[in-house]
């Protein structure tokens, strides 16, 4: 079975859930009344499920027993029945950032929403929102108080133009043409937002958020909503030190690449894979020889290298990460041959057992599991006769270090592995080329003297820079290879090569450099 993401499943059933984070501090007289408005979105045909968050941020006021009435004063018919409640408070006050980031560690729908717990806001805006989602393929939708079609309270002339100000900044930083950034109204698929390594206590998360979405290439909509803001004597709680604290965020947050949780996937090493484009096309031009018309590339990650393997009549991109897969998918509206999937390769069952290729690319892939032998001889599987699999992996056992351990390689590879890994999927090897000399001088310090448990992104920009140059260098160098890659072929006829028949000498092809490790 071969999963396609919650973006496909959230198209095909026209329905989704929400969940509604609501940060509350200091809100006595005005919770309860705002909560009672979410009612609103249980007339929805479109929401099946309305989870609601409410983080009390340790009010020093009536607030906790405001929340208790109202909670008591809950029936079962609420919203249509559609609705499951949560209230949580925090033993010390965090700031709405605090707040939201703890709501968003209990969000169980598809998407997410920050509704405050004043009045200034509408929820039957969102009902316009969530649309956007199936017909559009949003990944975030925010509401703007600035566009034309909603109504607002005429209020603080100062803080629109701060807020216009801030927003210009905001765009110009991660460039976009938002209207309104510092919006509460910001709708996110959830499994997008929990990805985000958020950090901001306070009204800084808006810049925060925004600003790492876009970094983040997500598909960001705007649409009107109305506004009805408070006095400072209703209790407006922002001031003109959150402005000056918001514009330092939109300074610290443009330069940062702090922008992906750490997880099984190392998903953290997005943004810096990306500024190595250089290094993409390096290695997509020395695999490109060998790379068929159906083919099947597992640890596709966003596509860096699949965008220059590609067209192809039939691609299948693949990654153990729906993060990746939902990438992928940004790719597939203009170009139908190619086919994103999430398949975790330590799992043969996600396998397309179905489906037969002329070509398997196995890039960063057989490190990563812990049956590297399983994974190939199922990969042999589904290779046609005369196939070919193609196995980028990491180079000499002796390089194994911190860096290493950190994006969970469990090993790296020489010839000998290669060929004992060969005669156990039953195919020839064929050809295994030196890939990246130039790189190991910086991954030996960095890993074996240093113990880094990361590369820095200097390093990587500053590296890519050179690589025109150490491309035409590398078979001069002294260094090992960083990588190996090696072609493997599936013999025409089946009995060809038995179990007992020693791996074939590679040959040298076309384009092809062949060298003893």
């Amino acid at each position: 079975m071969v999963g396609m993401g919650s973006r496909g499943a959230l198209s095909q059933s026209r329905r989704t859930s929400l969940s509604v984070l609501v940060p509350a501090y200091n809100e006595q007289y005005l919770i309860a009344s705002s909560l009672r408005r979410l009612e609103v979105l249980g007339e929805s045909n479109l929401l099946d499920q309305i989870q609601v968050i409410v983080v009390d941020d340790c009010s020093r006021d009536q607030t906790p027993d405001a929340i208790a009435a109202f909670r008591e004063g809950l029936s079962p018919d609420f919203g249509n029945g559609k609705f499951q409640w949560l209230f949580l408070r925090h033993d010390h006050n965090q700031g709405k950032g605090g707040a939201v980031r703890t709501a968003i560690d209990h969000a169980q729908c598809e998407l997410s929403v920050i509704h405050d717990a004043d009045l200034e806001y509408h929820p039957r805006d969102l009902l316009q929102m969530i649309p956007l989602f199936f017909g559009e393929d949003a990944d975030a939708v925010f509401g703007s108080r600035f566009l034309a079609g909603g109504f607002k309270r005429a209020l603080f002339f100062r803080h629109s133009i701060a807020n216009h100000v801030l927003t210009f900044l905001c765009d110009l930083a991660c460039d976009l043409n938002l209207t309104d950034m510092e919006t509460c109204y910001k709708m996110v698929r959830t499994e997008l937002l929990r990805s985000i390594p958020l950090v901001s206590r306070d009204f800084r998360i808006e810049p925060e958020l925004t600003i790492k979405l876009a970094k983040r290439g997500a598909r960001i909509f705007e649409v009107p909503i109305s506004y009805s803001g408070r006095t400072y004597q209703e209790g407006k709680k922002i001031g003109w030190k959150d402005g000056i604290k918001a514009l330092g965020a939109v300074i610290k947050f443009a330069v940062t690449e702090n922008i992906c949780k750490h997880d099984q996937f190392a998903s953290e090493l997005v943004p810096r894979l990306s500024r190595s484009n250089r290094l993409n096309t390096w290695l997509a031009d020395s695999i490109r020889p060998y790379v068929g018309e159906e083919v099947l590339e597992l640890g596709a990650g966003v596509g860096h290298v699949t965008t220059h393997l590609i067209p192809r009549k039939s691609y299948w991109a693949a990654d153990a990460n729906p993060l990746f897969v939902r990438e992928l998918e940004k790719l597939q509206a203009t170009r139908p041959y190619l086919r994103p999937a999430c398949i975790h390769p330590s799992e043969p069952s996600t396998f397309p057992l179905n489906e037969r290729f002329d070509t398997i690319i196995c890039r960063n892939v057989l490190e990563h599991v812990h049956d590297d032998t399983l994974v190939l001889q199922s990969v042999a599987g589904m290779l046609r006769p005369g196939g070919r699999a193609i196995l980028v992996v990491p180079q000499g056992p002796r390089m194994l270090g911190s860096l290493d351990n950190a994006l969970a390689v469990f090993r790296r590879y020489d010839r000998a592995r290669i060929e004992e890994l060969a005669l156990k999927s039953r195919l020839r090897l064929k050809v295994i080329e030196p890939f990246n000399r130039a790189g190991s001088p910086g991954w030996w310090l960095n890993s074996r003297i240093l113990g880094r448990q990361r590369f820095g992104l200097f390093q990587m920009k500053l590296f890519d820079i050179f690589v025109p140059l150490a491309r035409r260098l590398d078979g001069l160098l002294p260094f090992p290879p960083m990588t190996l890659v090696a072609v493997l072929e599936k013999p025409a006829v089946p009995d060809e090569l038995g179990a007992s028949h020693p791996a074939e000498q590679p040959r040298k092809e076309p384009n092809a450099t062949t060298v003893a490790l």
